[in-house]
């Protein structure tokens, strides 16, 4: 049996079959478009949230360094706080640190100018400084006569 086209009918001819595999087709790519566009969005609205995040985790990290040497710190001071309250520490600190003497010592200061570097500068040293004075007035004429030389 032959199928008489109508005169109105538009385009050419197509068969049943091919006619449901080109709505196939464009409803494949329509899905795919509409999953391309959902995954977009997606990804749109969780980037902000998972950027925070990131950053948040940096600046817990951070923080958390922080307090670690902070917690070092605190527990050297502590250390240190316990050797000050040893009275042998705190004279032994005096004497290197402060050239302090026990009654009845005599200190001797010795330098040694050739372990020295090279490059210091090289200081005169006064041999009359009147004796009898108070320190201060020593170390006032020291610098007079350092001044005027």
């Amino acid at each position: 049996m032959v199928t008489r086209r109508s005169p109105y009918a538009r385009g050419p001819r197509r068969s049943r079959f091919s006619r449901s595999r080109n709505n196939s087709r464009t409803r494949g790519s329509g899905r795919a478009l509409t999953l391309g566009i959902i995954l977009f969005i997606l990804a749109f609205t969780l980037a902000p949230p998972t950027q925070r995040y990131f950053a948040q985790r940096a600046q817990i990290n951070a923080v958390k360094a922080q307090l670690h040497s902070g917690d070092l710190a605190l527990a050297q001071a502590k250390r240190e706080l316990e050797r000050w309250k040893d009275p042998a520490y705190i004279k032994s600190q005096a004497r290197e640190r402060l050239h302090f003497i026990m009654p009845g010592e005599r200190q001797y200061i010795v330098t040694d100018s050739t372990q020295g570097t090279q490059s210091a500068p090289k200081t005169a040293v006064s041999k009359d400084l009147p004796s009898g004075l108070p320190w201060y007035n020593r170390v006032i004429s020291s610098i007079t006569e350092v001044q005027n030389s």
